[in-house]
């Protein structure tokens, strides 16, 4: 059976039946009302005081969804996705249903279409509107992220997402989380022991984008797992475990890096974010092992993975955003005079320098114009100069550009940066000399 499966073609009707069976369709859509009354029904049946008492007979069938029961919910949760049936339920009051079952009900299945079916609901601005100032739903559908069912957290977190991209009612969002700080720990949580990679990437991008509406929240999770609980034993519960975001984010990129280039994108882009604020650099740096960790990644990212000598240069297309934040985050913690060995090495500065020109080279290759001159000046040739993707690749270059200058301050002699130079790019250093011969190197 389909996780998910679409509802089924209408049965052929006589003209008789169509005519009288016009009023039963749901806005311009083939769906019946009295269907859709009728599944509803038997989710308020589901959820009833009589249906809910709990025994040690009942309680593992609660566990599970009737086959035929999950048919019908799975319909509803894909006709959700045409704006006339999400208005239909909203007018039904179906959220509130929804949020009934998800108080009530004990089956991870049946909360999980049901969040779903929100989420699809909440892709429509007035009824995201709505949800979102619901305070008894929002708070049932918060608690949703303490759940330990992936599929229920996934549906949980795109939802929320969904909501927090909505200018008109991230703020009530972004409110209702800094109230529950619980939220903080089960994200953490997420983050530093899931291997479900849509999942991280989904709570990624909640994170990311609750770092960038709110720094206040922001330095809030970030001061969270700060302080170590002094006189904790070791031997103390997982429930007691603080949490440092920083080793959670890192965590968490390593699982989608393989897999999942957005996700990883993502998780690059928190940790720009937390360089944009002194704490979060703290986080990163003050503890030598988070600071080594850190660097060691991002290295290995830069160095081995992208933009390497044998890619063609378009590839920095997909790759633009990743490396710009990547790079970022690495300059930031070169620029932060922290005394680690990590930082000492001389390869560090030769490899990084050799993927950095790299990079800038192969951006100058992806902003190169159209050869054909007549069409320089062309509508579509401006076009070309204000797209995303060309702006990206500036942010990129000046990144990349900024990284370089503080490898070169710190560098104690022109000569060193000159040999260093020299057995990465012999042709640009000679080109140096032969400009400035003053820097040419002693033999």
């Amino acid at each position: 059976m389909d996780r998910n499966p679409s509802p089924p073609p209408t049965p052929p009707r006589d003209e008789d039946e169509e005519e009288g069976a016009g009023g039963d369709c749901i806005g311009s859509t083939v769906y019946s009302k009295h269907w859709l009354f009728g599944v509803l029904s038997g989710l308020i049946q589901m959820v009833s005081p009589e249906n809910t008492k709990s025994s040690s007979d009942d309680e593992e069938q609660q566990m599970e969804l009737d086959e035929e029961m999950e048919n019908e919910i799975c319909r509803v949760w894909d006709m959700s996705m045409d704006e006339d049936v999400a208005l239909f339920l909203q007018e039904f009051n179906a959220p509130d249903i929804f949020m009934g079952v998800l108080a009530k009900s004990k089956c991870p299945r049946l909360r999980e279409i049901c969040v779903g079916i929100l989420g699809n609901m909440a892709c429509f601005q007035e009824i995201c509107v709505s949800i979102s100032r619901d305070k008894n739903l929002g708070q049932v559908l918060l608690h949703c992220l303490y759940d330990s069912d992936p599929p229920t957290l996934l549906e949980t977190s795109r939802l929320l997402l969904t909501c927090l991209s909505q200018t008109e009612v991230a703020s009530v969002w972004v409110g209702r989380i800094q109230e529950h700080p619980a939220i903080y720990d089960s994200i953490c949580f997420i983050m530093s022991s899931s291997t479900n990679v849509d999942l991280l990437v989904k709570v990624g991008e909640v994170v990311d984008k609750l770092f960038d509406l709110d720094e206040k929240l922001m330095l809030e999770w970030i001061r969270n797992g700060a302080v170590q609980p002094q006189g904790q034993p070791q031997e103390d519960s997982e429930d007691q475990r603080v949490f440092r975001i920083v080793p959670c984010v890192l965590e968490a990129a390593k699982q989608v890096r393989s897999e999942n280039l957005e996700g990883l994108d993502v998780y690059m882009h928190i940790l720009q974010l937390l360089t944009t604020v002194d704490d979060g650099m703290q986080a990163i740096v003050q503890c030598p092992d988070t600071g080594k960790d850190t660097w060691n990644l991002l290295f290995d990212l830069v160095c081995h993975e992208f933009c390497q000598s044998d890619d063609p240069p378009i590839i920095l297309q997909e790759q633009k955003t990743v490396l710009a934040s990547i790079f970022s985050v690495l300059s930031a913690i070169y620029a932060s005079k922290v005394e680690q060995e990590y930082l000492k090495v001389e390869k560090v500065n030769l490899s990084l320098i050799d993927s950095l020109i790299r990079v800038l080279q192969n951006v100058e290759h992806c902003q190169k114009k159209p050869e054909n001159s007549a069409e320089s000046n062309t509508e579509e040739t401006k076009k070309f100069d204000l797209t995303q993707d060309y702006f990206h690749l500036e942010i990129l270059k000046d990144i990349s550009c900024e990284f370089l200058s503080n490898i070169f301050q710190a560098l104690t002699k022109v000569e060193d940066f000159l040999k260093i130079l020299y057995e990465v790019d012999k042709t640009l250093a000679g080109d140096l000399e032969e400009s400035f011969p003053s820097l040419k190197v002693q033999t």
